[in-house]
């Protein structure tokens, strides 16, 4: 299959190194002139524009966005769509929110084109162990991406599939996110139970691997956690800090939207956002309630 990209950094980078190790003709284009040349040994042929990276594709073409959600993909996609024939096919890999991919796809179909959104996991192992894609778009569009879809995934039958129109990928990745902050939160939380347990000193890295084998928890997420226990128990070097790249919101958003329970993932969201906060005033007004109804004592803060 012929196939342009358009972003070559982690993620746009591998779904290009997977596709051109199984045999596909991929055409690339980043921003950053040395990330594209980074992969031409690999095969790539480099383009260093949009309007070169659609001259080297035949039409109808195919072209795949692995870009940040937000303005970057707009203007990106935007860009093609004036460069662009009627009957091809832009893709958006990325992170998109689904209600910007519903909007995307009814835009460019009143200019002759089409569009398809496709939610991506498997991170930087995606590139050795294959990618779960979630694709949203008609039938056909989705036909005409099979033989990309079918090398990129885990195995031509297996971590992949078509669940639905114009943004129902992005919308199957944006819950497939959210239940990942909960899944992690979860881990975060026992492990550091185990961590203060000091009496009976524990071995966070014994622990995590006697889990990873036959247990109920196991999971590609404690094989990770495991793998970081291994380099440094401790986590001295990681400031804790968790930031969030907006799926968690969203699902958190969606949920109140379809009235639908969900105080596992919104803690989740809520931790991450308590992580960031060096001073919370709400932490200290606590403490002062504490000691106001039942005179507490109170950490004075340093000067």
């Amino acid at each position: 299959m012929e196939l342009g990209i358009v972003g070559l950094g982690r993620m746009g980078g591998n779904i290009a190194r997977r596709l051109l190790r199984g045999g596909h003709r991929i055409a690339g284009y980043n921003r950053s002139r040395a990330v594209t040349d980074a992969l031409v040994p690999e095969g790539l042929t480099p383009a260093y524009s949009l309007a070169e990276l659609i001259a080297l594709l035949s039409p109808p073409r195919v072209l795949w966005t692995m870009l940040p959600a937000g303005d970057v993909t707009q203007e990106h996609i935007d860009a093609l769509a004036d460069l662009l024939d009627a009957g091809d096919l832009i893709v958006d890999g990325g992170n998109a929110n689904y209600k910007d991919s519903m909007r995307r796809a009814e835009a460019l179909a009143r200019r002759g084109l089409h569009f398809a959104d496709c939610g991506v996991s498997g991170g930087v192992w995606g590139l050795a162990g294959g990618f779960s894609l979630m694709v949203g778009g008609a039938a056909a569009d989705v036909e005409r991406l099979r033989p990309a879809l079918m090398t990129l995934a885990l195995a031509p039958d297996r971590g992949w599939g078509h669940v639905g129109p114009a943004g129902a990928g992005h919308f199957v990745k944006m819950v497939h996110n959210g239940i990942e902050y909960g899944l992690m939160q979860a881990y975060a939380e026992g492990f550091e139970i185990l961590q203060k347990k000091a009496e009976f000193g524990l071995d966070l890295h014994q622990v995590a691997e006697i889990w990873r084998t036959g247990s109920v928890v196991r999971s590609w997420l404690l094989d990770l956690a495991a793998a970081a226990l291994a380099e440094d128990p401790s986590l001295g070097d990681i400031a804790p800090y968790v930031e969030d790249s907006g799926e968690g919101r969203w699902t958190v958003a969606e949920a109140i939207d379809l009235d639908v329970p969900a105080p596992a993932i919104t803690l989740a969201l809520m931790a991450r956002f308590a992580s960031r906060q060096e001073d919370s005033y709400a932490a200290r007004l606590l403490a002062a309630l504490r000691q106001q109804f039942g005179g507490h004592a109170v950490r004075k803060a340093e000067p």
